[in-house]
């Protein structure tokens, strides 16, 4: 009955643990990039970032509209204030005189309305693109993740691939082993070629001890930016990625599709309108003000909360602006140069942007023509291998041949692996370049 109840009870738990029912056991890079564009701690920073700049518009709102305000005083004055009126005719000495009386109480509301401000209509106007901005920042953020989940999936994968090789390879030799050992110990070989092949046999399974590792920390790599708990099993499922990619098509550049391109572009739009801001200091401004309080004098405790007399005004305040020192204008000379320094970054970035494309273009194309080339260079060196290994047990080959052949199979799969990564990196570096992540991911 314990197990029982622990059984149910570990049941409950996994299903009431958000992730754990949800969580798949095998994953596909479109998995791996969903689960990291939800659990990823960027993505809540870019949502928090946005949020911002929807109440930053909500206080460049509220800047234009009626600010009010109240307040209450209550005052014992302990000791009056003596005032002296001077001799006069009133009388031919000083006369010492006590104004005010020792409780006060003032209750005041008081309210403006801006009616024309340059500054604040530019500070709404900004509202809108540094809302834009954000939502850039979002989308940058989700590429972010995409090209780094992707990167370290593809890592992960031909780590795999490369053990299964490097196995088979164990597998392969250790089955000439066998042969030679008994040739060995029949007196048909030399001690040496045993010994030449065991040593061999040896370095791989170093290579595969390697290899396992570099797995587990590209594992790990992957778990941390999906936001995966590293604790938690991450098997892949993808199995066509060792197939060849079909041919790309030449893409068209538009340097205007790129999120950073945007981002640019945005925060110029904001340091042009900081500059008409600075320029609207000169301008006047109007307000419109109103106050509304009561107020109350009394010598007594008991009559400091009585007797109230009101009070109440209205008006337009106008500010006019007439000399600051110059301040002003040195604002305005530091503001221009920060937008012409922005203008002229973003003229650099934008070459730096084509020639990133055009150099991805151009990498792609290498990396494709290199994995197609080495796709049949492993199957040629398979076929030479496995004629060879035949020709060998015949008799009619020496082992020096079965053992160039061997070697050849082996670096002609190490280059076919690594021309398989730089390939998906390409692909990878191709669609950032040309602003494509987030439809490369819509399309797996």
């Amino acid at each position: 009955m314990k197990k029982i109840a622990a059984f149910f009870a570990l049941l409950s738990l996994a299903v009431s643990v958000p992730g754990w029912a949800q969580a798949p056991t095998n994953w596909s890079l479109k998995s791996c990039i969903d689960y990291g564009l939800q659990h990823f701690g960027t993505v809540r920073i870019a949502q928090y970032q946005l949020e911002n700049a929807n109440q930053q518009a909500r206080q460049a709102l509220g800047l234009y509209l009626p600010q009010v305000s109240g307040s209450a005083t209550f005052t014992n004055n302990v000791k009056l204030q003596t005032s002296i009126i001077p001799a006069g005719p009133l009388s031919p000495e000083p006369i010492r005189v006590v104004f005010g009386q020792k409780y006060q109480n003032n209750i005041v509301a008081q309210a403006s309305q801006p009616i024309y401000d340059r500054s604040l209509l530019l500070g709404l106007k900004a509202a809108k693109p540094n809302q834009q901005l954000a939502e850039l920042n979002t989308r940058q953020t989700r590429e972010d993740i995409v090209y780094n989940i992707a990167s370290n999936y593809y890592q992960v994968f031909i780590s795999q691939q490369q053990i299964g090789l490097l196995k088979d390879n164990l597998e392969r030799t250790q089955q000439v082993l066998n042969v030679l050992k008994l040739q060995r110990d029949n007196g048909v070989i030399q001690p040496v070629d045993y010994t030449n092949t065991e040593v061999s046999f040896n370095n791989t399974r170093s290579q595969l001890t390697l290899a396992e590792n570099d797995l587990e920390l590209a594992l790990n790599r992957l778990k941390y930016q999906m936001g995966l708990p590293q604790d938690q099993v991450l098997t892949l499922s993808d199995s066509l990625l060792m197939k060849v990619a079909p041919t790309l098509e030449r893409s068209q550049f538009d340097t205007k599709n790129l999120v950073t391109f945007q981002q640019g572009e945005k925060n110029l739009d904001l340091q042009r309108l900081q500059l008409q801001r600075i320029r609207a200091g000169y301008l006047p401004t109007l307000n419109f003000t109103a106050n509304y309080g009561t107020l109350n004098f009394a010598n007594q405790f008991e009559n400091a909360f009585k007797n109230f007399l009101g009070f109440g005004s209205i008006g337009l305040r106008l500010n006019v602006p007439i000399f600051d020192g110059f301040q002003r204008d040195a604002q305005v000379q530091q503001q221009k140069l920060t937008v012409l320094t922005q203008e002229e970054q973003q003229r650099l970035n934008t070459a730096a942007y084509q020639l990133q494309f055009n150099n991805a273009q151009s990498q792609i194309q290498r990396a494709q023509a290199n994995v197609q080339n080495d796709d049949r260079n492993v199957k040629l060196a398979q076929e030479v291998y496995n004629i060879t290994t035949l020709q060998y047990k015949q008799g009619t080959k020496p082992l020096t041949d079965l053992i160039n052949a061997d070697n050849s199979y082996r670096q002609a799969q190490s280059n076919y692996i690594n021309s398989l990564i730089n390939f998906y990196q390409a692909r990878l570096d191709l669609e950032q370049s040309q602003g494509t992540l987030l439809n490369f991911y819509n399309q797996l």
